[in-house]
């Protein structure tokens, strides 16, 4: 029995179709509404909250692995106190529920925002660590001390494994997360950088996912990345996807320095998140490379998907669920 945490979000419906696909029995909690999405009636669902023991206690029965994908992504300056609760402490309880359980193992859903992404002149790869000087971002910190959580948990006799993805392509709720990006370039968002960063199918990571819970592997990390894009190809490549104009307005330091200083003030008057923040600002900027050799080494036979076909494939499901 397959219990996943995180059901609502992109990674974890995906997983759950996948893994009802393949007809495994899965266990998967929400908080308020059941998700609706493809094979979702087919889904054992439990109602609780990572924050509260009891809830997560009573909702884990009679599972024998765990996927835990929830997690708050945000880079709002309001949303950090709230985002480092419930990625840590929530974490701390998905990982003392398994050892109270006994489940069998734990694949965590981390991110590469944990590793201290801000690198100059050398790839990122497993071996690195996040630290003030080497991320811009809250979420990196929160995501680097959940998997402390789960590094303890392993040192607690708790068998696990931690995938770190890059920035995740796939059909989600385009008005959050990675799904975010379509959607921007569909009401043809003028703007673009020459920063780089990784990218990859959200079915390469299920993928990746499933072959590590099913491996004698335990105890380490991969990073899950397709391949290194700038921003303008691929925002670039999801306009034509979409027919849509693409970027062609180049945004410099100095000048997202100046518009993420006047979102702030827009936000303070207006309650509203910021469109552009100054950790978002840093990132889109940044010239990032990551190395994916580990996980390449550990499975030779995996092949990542094709970022073209990836978002050609993202585009075509965004149009049809929101008939575009």
């Amino acid at each position: 029995m397959i219990f996943v945490t995180g059901a609502s979000g992109l990674v974890g419906a995906h997983l759950i179709q996948s893994l009802i696909e393949k007809g495994k029995p899965v266990i998967a909690l929400y908080r308020k509404e059941i998700p609706s999405f493809k094979h979702s009636d087919k889904v054992i669902w439990r109602q609780g909250d990572i924050l509260d023991i009891i809830s997560l206690q009573e909702a884990m029965q009679g599972a024998t692995q765990v996927y835990h994908c929830a997690a708050i992504v945000s880079f709002a300056p309001g949303q950090a106190n709230t985002m480092l609760h419930a990625n840590v402490e929530g974490t701390a309880n998905v990982v003392n529920q398994c050892l109270e359980q006994g489940i069998q193992k734990l694949v965590f859903v981390s991110s590469v925002a944990a590793l201290g992404r801000i690198r100059k002149d050398k790839a990122v790869d497993e071996s690195m660590y996040w630290t003030p000087e080497t991320s811009n971002s809250v979420y990196g910190k929160s995501k680097y001390l959940a998997e402390m959580e789960v590094w303890r948990g392993m040192a607690e006799g708790l068998n696990i494994a931690i995938v770190n993805p890059v920035i995740i392509l796939g059909a989600g709720d385009w008005n959050k997360g990675s799904s975010e990006i379509f959607k921007s370039a569909y009401n043809e968002f003028p703007w673009y950088t020459e920063g780089v960063s990784g990218f990859v199918d959200v079915l390469d990571v299920i993928d990746a996912m499933q072959l590590l819970m099913d491996s004698d592997i335990s105890g380490q990390r991969y990073i899950i990345s397709g391949d290194n894009r700038s921003y303008r190809e691929i925002f670039t490549l999801i306009a034509k996807g979409f027919n849509k104009r693409p970027p062609y307005r180049k945004v410099t330091p100095t000048l997202a320095a100046i518009v993420w200083r006047l979102e702030a003030i827009k936000a303070l008057f207006t309650g509203k998140a910021p469109l552009l923040t100054k950790e978002t600002a840093a990132t889109a900027q940044a010239v990032v490379h990551f190395n994916h050799q580990k996980f390449l080494e550990a499975f030779p036979s995996f092949k990542y998907r094709t970022i073209e076909a990836t978002i050609e494939r993202t585009c075509n499901e965004l149009k049809s669920l929101h008939q575009l």
